[in-house]
């Protein structure tokens, strides 16, 4: 009953709406307001601010939460940990995955489905950010993200790839058949990026200004899918990661040009909180992509211009 009542606590910090959250708890509103108030006697402290509406979790009742919630993952970790005793992982592992890392989320999603059944999946597609903030509040269970740009706080580590640059544009727009094309060309380019609130343009901004140019792109977009669309009109062209070559395949009026002068790479990994023991969802994900290679798997793909 405790733990179901800091349930309710929980959902309602999220939603900040009684129904909804009585609703998210799968209970009726007087369910939830009892049991809010049988834990407030339990804690013998008030909780929320009570009114028509919700107006607010008083000072107490926002750390309880902070607790609740770790309460209730660890809770959570340990009935998994039971059935992994009795020879099956059960739940729904929750990924937050940046946009830049999509392309590959499938390498590490398949053999871990195959190999753990009766786990569902979540996949969520987050700024690091927000993966940071939602491992902290054990709202996800393990990320996709960079690892050395703006590295993410109090979590552990395991490199998946290096993150390369591609220049893709319309095959119409090269007379010559290199396979590269200098920075300086790309940024003279009419393009199509992600706006800055993406790590991956502050990347790509970054590697620009080191070597003494800007980016001035004519459509920015939080959004990859938009920038694949903006591309396969012919009248922009990108800079995408290389995974995103696997997305364009079968595109025969796109070509993709490696990006020198610099070359360089970022490395992408999975992230889990450091907790120990770690949860048992984000442990087994952990050891089965880790026996992954995805570096050898992504760059193997042929992106010279025919």
């Amino acid at each position: 009953m405790f733990i179901r009542q800091m349930t309710y606590l929980v959902a309602l910090a999220r939603e900040k709406h009684f129904g909804r959250a009585a609703e998210a708890c799968n209970v009726t509103q007087p369910t939830l307001s009892s049991g809010l108030k049988a834990l407030e006697r339990e804690l013998d402290m008030r909780l929320v601010h009570r009114g028509p509406r919700y107006i607010g979790l008083t000072p107490e009742g926002a750390r309880v939460v902070d607790w609740a919630s770790q309460i209730i993952s660890d809770y959570q970790s340990l009935k998994q940990d039971v059935e992994v005793f009795r020879g099956c992982l059960k739940g729904t592992l929750k990924l937050g995955v940046i946009p830049a890392a999509m392309p590959a989320v499938a390498e590490l999603t398949t053999p871990f489905s195959t190999k753990h059944v009766q786990v569902s999946i979540e996949v969520h597609s987050m700024t690091s950010a927000e993966i940071q903030r939602a491992l902290d509040k054990f709202e996800l269970d393990a990320g996709v993200t960079y690892l050395e740009n703006e590295p993410l706080q109090h979590v552990r580590k395991a490199a998946l790839y290096r993150e390369r640059y591609l220049f893709v544009t319309s095959r119409s727009s090269r007379r010559d058949t290199d396979a590269v094309i200098t920075w300086e060309e790309a940024a003279a380019s009419n393009l199509c990026l992600l706006n800055e609130s993406m790590q991956n343009r502050r990347v790509l901004n970054n590697l620009a200004r080191s070597v003494g140019l800007d980016l001035t792109p004519t459509v920015t977009t939080n959004s990859f899918l938009a920038v694949c669309s903006h591309v396969c009109s012919g009248k922009w062209s990108s800079i995408i990661p290389h995974t995103f070559a696997y997305i364009f395949a079968g595109c025969e009026d796109l070509i993709f040009l490696h990006l020198i002068d610099p070359v360089h790479t970022q490395t992408i990994g999975i992230v889990t909180t450091d907790r120990d023991p770690l949860p048992p969802l984000a442990r087994a994900f952990m050891a089965s992509a880790t026996r992954l290679n995805l570096e050898r798997d992504f760059g193997s793909a042929k992106l010279e211009p025919a």
